[in-house]
């Protein structure tokens, strides 16, 4: 029986064994960039602490802007500069855009027609381009206007009535709600979060997947376990579950559809899927009926957390922050009208507006890393190699709060950005929200749209206070760090409807 135990000990401690002196031989023929000393078989991962983040970007400040972790198994390159970004991003991106793909996407085969995890091949290119010139055009956009206004209208609809009963308004909540339903609509043409006061069947999946795809996965650092399928901590497990009734609504709606396409004429709908459905029906290898549900869970992932994270803390921002408020107002009162929603054409024309969004995503960035791209090849970068295989993360929360590239870094001040020509579309490594280079959002520009209607309305046509008569000085600023970078304590602010 004892020797039974101790082979089996053995057998489970052999692939480690074996990976730790492959690395080390490895590490001594090439130049990594300098980091951290690692402990045996958990690397750095005792470094990292309830927030990376900020453990990362403290780290960066000893060893540098490319800095090389050991996080279990896994060589890890953390970027934290906009130069170095920009190596990774623009320069070498044809090398270094693949993917690291964490064991919570590979249930149901979703790793295999998600196009964030999906390498660079041609089921990636004609996905890519099905989202810029069929589902994020400019036409398209400009198509689902009144989408847009209709539920912008019924999120400010759900505030009023808060505010007649001078009830106190959880905006991420209700953030998340709209973003849902503006997605679904987009989509499927249906609301899928019917409640204003509920949470809602499809948002608890849609957080429950969030979350699991969150949290730290010992499969994830320790590659050799996945020999064995190992699922230590049930991550999979749950996250299947989640997933699949996501995928039964999705199917159903599909079905639904196609029942209408039976009979001409009866499929009115003009949305994104009755365009996939058009594609599949066209004979299209890239895009089979069957690929659908994948797609619109990757949207769906995508643009909810992300939204409503964003529109929080700028709010929070506002609230805490009065003179900037009251910019604000006057703004939106001086172009538009006080009191009124804010509609597409009236985006441009709002600088102070656009800044206050840049700046809430130099400083509260809703994704604090890049999804995490893998090395094809050795790649030189500075003098130093970056492994071919190396998983590496993108700090942009540590690059917002860079304090070589940004003045009084940690003071939230959107007059930063109304002289600068800084974007966040890609361009300028100092604002990355969205990423850069060929994995850039494809949904950017339906994101930003949606952030400054939500923002500008939300401004012009209520006054906030914080509810129970607290203070500003009072609120809690502090991160809880996740798949997003949400408020460790949600903002709950008590809506006062502006007269026009």
């Amino acid at each position: 029986m004892e020797f039974l135990l101790s082979s089996m000990i053995l057998l489970f401690l052999l692939p480690f064994t074996l990976y730790f002196l492959l690395s080390k031989c490895a590490k001594n023929t090439i130049k990594l960039p300098p980091g951290p000393t690692p402990l045996p078989f958990i690397g750095n991962l005792h470094q990292l602490g309830k927030k990376p983040h900020k453990s990362l970007a403290k780290l960066a400040q000893i060893h540098g802007p490319l800095m090389t972790l050991k996080l279990g198994q896994v060589t890890t390159i953390v970027v934290s500069s906009p130069n170095m970004a920009k190596q990774i991003l623009q320069t070498h991106d044809n090398i270094l855009s693949n993917r690291t793909i964490p064991g919570a996407v590979k249930v149901h085969d979703h790793h295999k027609y998600n196009m964030a995890f999906i390498p660079i091949a041609p089921l990636w290119r004609e996905l890519r381009k099905i989202c810029n010139n069929q589902l994020f055009s400019n036409k398209t956009l400009d198509e689902s206007k009144g989408i847009r206004l209709q539920k912008l209208k019924d999120c400010l609809n759900d505030i009023n009535q808060s505010s007649l009963i001078n009830e106190a308004v959880n905006i991420g909540d209700m953030v998340f709600k709209t973003s849902i339903n503006l997605l679904s609509n987009t989509i499927f043409s249906v609301d899928l979060v019917q409640s204003s006061d509920s949470v809602g069947d499809f948002k608890e999946l849609i957080l429950n997947i969030l979350k699991e795809c969150g949290k730290p996965n010992i499969a994830d650092l320790f590659p050799a376990l996945n020999m064995f399928d190992f699922d230590l901590q049930g991550i999979k497990r749950r996250n299947a579950v989640h997933a699949q009734k996501v995928f039964d609504i999705f199917q159903r709606l599909i079905d639904e559809r196609l029942k209408l396409r039976e009979v001409q004429g009866f499929d009115t709908k003009s949305d994104m899927l009755r365009t996939l459905l058009d594609i599949a029906e066209d004979h299209s290898q890239e895009m089979s009926i069957a690929k659908i549900p994948h797609l619109s869970l990757t949207l769906f992932i995508a643009g909810t957390d992300t939204i409503s994270s964003t529109l929080e803390w700028a709010m929070s921002e506002l609230v805490k922050n009065e003179n900037i408020m009251l910019k604000a107002k006057q703004e939106l009162e001086q172009i538009i009208g006080k009191g009124k929603p804010i509609e597409d054409s009236d985006i441009a024309k709002l600088p102070y507006l656009q800044a206050i969004i840049k700046e809430t995503f130099r400083l509260h960035p809703s994704v604090p890393f890049l999804v995490p791209r893998k090395a094809n090849a050795n790649v030189e970068i500075d003098g130093y190699t970056i492994p071919k295989d190396a998983q590496i993360w993108v700090n942009v929360w540590a690059i917002g709060r860079n304090s070589s590239v940004w003045e009084n870094e940690n003071l939230f001040s959107p007059e930063r950005f109304l002289n600068s020509d800084i974007d966040s579309k890609g361009h300028d490594f100092e604002l990355l929200p969205f990423g850069a280079g060929r994995r850039i959002c494809p949904g950017l520009s339906l994101a930003t749209k949606m952030l400054h209607l939500m923002l500008g309305s939300f401004i012009n046509c209520f006054d906030w206070k914080l509810e129970d008569g607290m203070k500003t000085e009072d609120m809690n600023m502090e991160e809880k760090f996740g798949l997003s970078l949400e408020k460790s304590q949600p903002l709950r602010v008590v809506p006062e409807k502006v007269c026009n």
